[in-house]
């Protein structure tokens, strides 16, 4: 800690995640980092998501649902922070490894990168196509001066100085990383993309929910975008792209027979839903289209890295144990 301010922030966004933010903040205790300021944005959980956060040292800041945007919890929270190095992560990812925030906030150091954002996986019992696209928005190879806008704030890190000149946009319907990144990279400024930094990202949506998500986020891009377009065609040829990729991939790991079904029911709903988002036209963002909507092309086994730091040991007895009765 340097004076009375801790390393760095984390600022965590929640909404009725009792199931996973005990994991989350069991993996924070357990970081080469010390000294974290915890902030937990609730937007007005009604199970133990709270309870949860007593059993560890968690500032709640609180939101009401009716005011709910992303990018107004962000700013909520991030107000309340105290380090000039503030980390965004969402409430159902959990670090892989005790370095996580180390290697997260290294490339930091060098004030031409903004922000900061680190690899995410799937859980075990995720989609396949859901890990497959984390796979491919994901690399193995760091690049830490990016100079595209992708990002994602389920695992992200900035500089509060940069957020008191801009802070997230309050208005978009999701996104608002990327229209806070688009906004760095105008200002001169590179991202990095920093593939050590690991988390699991637990989604387990139902096919309303994958559509829902993919609308919200195709809405928020047309307004950081206006010129982009998303056709019918568009929707067809990415639907049958995508499939055969994932069924291909998913026979090669000898898994096709547990997610058959789920491959063809996500990825129509993954682009019915930017179908649905988009309805406009105009000339489309290639890198961006390239990173969000294209076929991975690789097998989740071929990717892992061997890292020589040894994961972190989750005792889950111990983290419902903390969970106060």
């Amino acid at each position: 800690m340097t004076g009375n301010r801790p390393s760095c922030s984390v600022v965590i966004r929640a909404y009725n995640e009792e199931r996973h933010l005990g994991r989350l903040l069991e993996g924070i205790t357990q970081q080469t980092v010390t000294d974290v300021q915890i902030i937990l944005v609730d937007s007005g959980s009604t199970d133990r998501t709270l309870d949860v956060a007593a059993a560890y040292q968690v500032q709640v800041v609180h939101i009401s649902p009716d005011e709910f945007t992303f990018g107004r919890s962000l700013n909520r929270g991030i107000a309340q922070t105290q380090a000039e190095r503030v980390v965004i992560a969402s409430a159902h990812v959990y670090p892989v490894y005790p370095d996580w925030l180390e290697r997260l906030l290294a490339p930091l150091e060098d004030k031409k990168n903004g922000l900061a954002y680190g690899k995410q996986r799937g859980a075990e019992t995720s989609h396949f196509s859901e890990k497959q696209v984390f796979t491919h928005w994901y690399p193995e190879q760091s690049n830490l001066h990016q100079d595209q806008p992708f990002c994602n704030n389920a695992n992200s890190a900035i500089h509060r100085s940069l957020w008191e000149k801009h802070t997230f946009d309050e208005t978009l319907s999701g996104l608002e990383d990327i229209a806070w990144a688009k906004w760095v990279l105008e200002q001169g400024n590179t991202l990095a993309y920093v593939a050590d930094a690991e988390v699991i990202h637990v989604h387990n949506e139902t096919p309303q929910g994958v559509f829902n998500r993919y609308k919200r986020e195709a809405m928020a891009f047309k307004r950081i975008f206006p010129q982009e377009q998303f056709h019918l065609g568009d929707f067809l040829r990415l639907v049958s792209s995508n499939i055969a990729s994932d069924l291909y991939h998913a026979a090669r790991q000898q898994v096709l027979g547990a997610h058959f079904n789920s491959i063809f029911w996500f990825r129509w709903m993954q682009f019915w839903g930017t179908y649905q988002g988009y309805r406009q036209s105009g000339p489309l963002n290639a890198k961006l289209r390239q990173t969000f909507y294209y076929p991975a092309g690789v097998d989740i086994g071929d990717q892992r890295s061997a890292r020589k730091v040894a994961p972190i040991q989750y005792n889950e007895a111990e983290i419902k144990h903390s969970l106060k009765e």
